[in-house]
């Protein structure tokens, strides 16, 4: 398992998706994986820095492990910041007009439109998010 526990700010989103993308790169994923998995963990990344310690800031760990046959990243996003379970957010209404539609909620609709499958638990005072791509 790969895995980087930075600051969860907005200023370490670069070294996250970095990470990330080192790892799929050295298993030749293609450019499609790798973006659909840099969207992700951007997505998941700013949620983290933006609301689960708000006003205060705390860690962010990523975790990247590797499957094969068939061939898969699982990747899972922890911290210890407020409880918040993503997935009981229902998915925005794509087919309104922009004007219609409520402001906010297509991150985590375009993290589930990007990953084959997502979970979510709160255990011992930490939100585990984790996700898994097959590529």
């Amino acid at each position: 398992m790969e895995k980087i526990t930075v600051e969860a700010v907005l200023e370490n989103l670069q070294t996250v998706i970095d990470f990330a993308t080192e790892h799929l790169e050295a298993r030749d994923c293609s450019m499609k994986i790798i973006m659909q998995v840099e969207l992700v963990v951007e997505e998941i990344f700013v949620n983290i820095a933006t609301y689960a310690y708000c006003p205060e800031t705390g860690a962010a760990t990523f975790c990247m492990e590797f499957e094969e046959n068939p061939n898969a990243v699982l990747m899972t996003f922890i911290d210890s910041g407020k409880p918040y379970n993503p997935l009981e957010k229902a998915d925005p209404d794509t087919e309104l007009a922009i004007e219609e539609r409520d402001v906010g909620g297509l991150g985590i609709f375009l993290v589930k439109k990007n990953v084959d499958e997502i979970t979510y638990e709160y255990a011992d005072g930490k939100n585990i998010l984790r996700m898994k791509k097959f590529f």
